[in-house]
């Protein structure tokens, strides 16, 4: 089980493409592995004057659709909606107790958790610097909570290295701290510094490395009550007659390096993106989804499979049918424009009259596979056990990740974690399994790092993106190179269509992506549309 399904982790990923291609191709890659960078959004959109009885149709009611439609039904536009689910939101789901969904390939994949647990499919955490989200979650009335990204409680995780023991985070960053702040205060003692810095500024140098890395008076990073009361202690101290306090003892330097667990700690910590404070909705992302659906709930039509997508010089006409009738007739609806929230995976299959450029460009962006299995046990052995409370963590094993819930802390009873998130090779292997195989997996490499799981496990639910019928993979992945040709042309207006969706953005990966995207279509179609009067 060990090596079941064992590939490339993102570490070695990115450091195989920054060999090959260069640092501008590895940053490319970075984006798509989900770091995310600032929103542009600055100010609330207030499109006014649409053209006398002008009309639009959405494809997808995704939020990048649903913000649209909202805008430019503000604005005075007929507007429909038709979305090929039962639920608006698109990616912006969430999986509450009793919920089902059929997978391709006819499995059937089932949420049997308690009521009120839940489990995130798709995005799950919101960075503070996305200001469009925000500006929409507090119109509507979406309540937020902090997400813990970052808790020195969890742990990082070598299958081949400290014997295969899990060890704390913070005790890992403050040793890789102390024993840089050592080697660097050696250079410095040593003259290695002389050409860069003068002798005043040398003395404050070592003084701020003795400190900043806990050093001794001979500039050691050594096991002591002051460097323990950074990493901890291995007997804390007590009250009364408790035994007295022992310091823990730093891991070997050379270990740390050997292991890689430093790319861990400043790639998936320290990056802007995923800088606290971080945040998520009460009761599961898919609330942010479920409140755009509210306010544009009497524009959708569930249910409507696409079919057909013709445009001319005075309109679009979109052929669908209704998933749920017996006699799968097909269903036409007119209109002056249209944009389309198809994801490109589903769109490039299907008959839509672009232009040659515009379909060059639709297919010239792959999507991101990825994996998700959520694990609910009996009882939070994580907090009752290990006292962690929220935070990430890391593996060379197969599942990547274990997240856990920033809700419901100290609660009594069943609790969820995130037991396995990745992409990549891996994916493609999850994509092979069962929903049962899956949670199975996620379990037998877990009970590594939480002896618990055998006991505790309840039950399990998972999602693999590249099964889920109506988006085919995860979110679109561009390239410096994909960018600078089809870029423009992909988000360009393209006769009477405009495309929108996380896959028109610079934000990809991101519902922000998605939501400024759908912004920018609306206010660009919009002045089109004022144009031809």
């Amino acid at each position: 089980m060990k090596d079941m399904l064992q590939s490339p982790t993102r570490r070695q990923l990115l450091s195989m493409i920054g060999k090959t291609a260069g640092a501008t191709a590895m940053y490319q890659a970075m984006t798509t592995l989900g770091f995310a960078s600032e929103s542009s959004f600055k100010e609330t959109m207030d499109l006014k004057g649409a053209p006398p009885g002008a009309s639009i149709v959405i494809l997808g009611a995704g939020l990048g659709g649903l913000t649209a439609a909202y805008e430019l039904r503000k604005a005075g536009y007929d507007v429909k909606v038709l979305e090929y689910q039962n639920r608006g939101g698109g990616r912006s789901w969430t999986l509450n107790s009793g919920d089902k969904y059929t997978e391709l390939g006819g499995e059937e994949v089932t949420c049997d958790f308690e009521e009120g647990n839940y489990f995130n499919g798709g995005p799950w955490r919101l960075p503070s610097h996305h200001y469009a989200i925000f500006h929409y979650c507090k119109q509507f009335g979406v309540e937020m909570q902090p997400f813990i990204q970052t808790n020195d409680r969890a742990y990082l995780h070598r299958t081949d290295h400290f014997n295969g023991v899990p060890q704390r985070l913070g005790d890992v960053k403050n040793d890789i701290q102390g024993h840089v702040a050592e080697l660097l205060s050696k250079s410095v003692n040593v003259g290695g510094l002389d050409r860069s810095v003068n002798t005043e500024d040398k003395e404050k140098l070592l003084e701020g490395l003795k400190g900043w890395g806990v050093l001794d008076k001979d500039y050691r990073y050594r096991a002591s009550n002051e460097t323990s009361k950074h990493r901890g202690f291995s007997v804390f101290p007590g009250g009364g007659l408790m035994p007295d306090a022992t310091p823990s003892k730093p891991l070997p330097i050379s270990e740390i390096l050997d292991s890689g667990m430093w790319a861990d700690i400043y790639g998936n910590h320290m990056t802007y993106g995923h800088q606290p404070t971080m945040f998520q909705p009460v009761g599961g992302m898919g609330k942010i989804g479920d409140a755009f659906t509210r306010e544009c709930r009497d524009m959708i039509e569930f249910n409507a499979k696409v079919t057909k997508i013709h445009q001319d010089d005075s309109g679009v006409t979109v052929d669908y049918v209704d998933s749920n009738s017996p006699d799968g007739a097909t269903k036409t609806i007119r209109a002056d424009w249209c944009v389309c929230n198809i994801p490109l995976t589903v769109l490039t299959q299907m008959d839509i009259n672009v232009s040659k450029p515009m379909k060059q460009a639709m297919a010239a962006v792959p999507y991101e596979t990825s994996y998700k299995v959520g694990l609910e046990f009996n009882r939070r052995f994580w907090e009752e056990d290990e006292w962690i409370f929220g935070g990430l963590t890391y593996t060379d094993m197969p599942i990547a990740q274990i997240a856990y819930p920033s809700q419901n802390m100290f609660k009594d009873g069943t609790g969820v974690l995130l037991g396995a998130y990745g992409y990549g090779p891996t994916s493609y292997k999850f994509n092979t399994l069962t929903p049962q195989e899956r949670i199975n997996v996620a379990l037998a490499y877990g009970k590594y790092i939480h002896p618990q799981y055998p006991k505790e496990f309840r039950a399990g639910t998972s999602v693999v993106w590249h099964r889920i019928p109506w988006t085919l993979g995860c979110y679109g992945i561009w390239n410096e190179s994909t960018r600078r040709q089809h870029y423009d042309t992909l988000c360009s207006i393209d006769n009477r269509i405009v495309l929108a969706g996380e896959h028109c953005s610079h934000i990809p990966a991101w519902q922000e992506g998605a939501i400024l995207s759908g912004m920018d279509a609306a206010k660009r179609l919009h002045k089109k549309a004022k144009m031809l009067v």
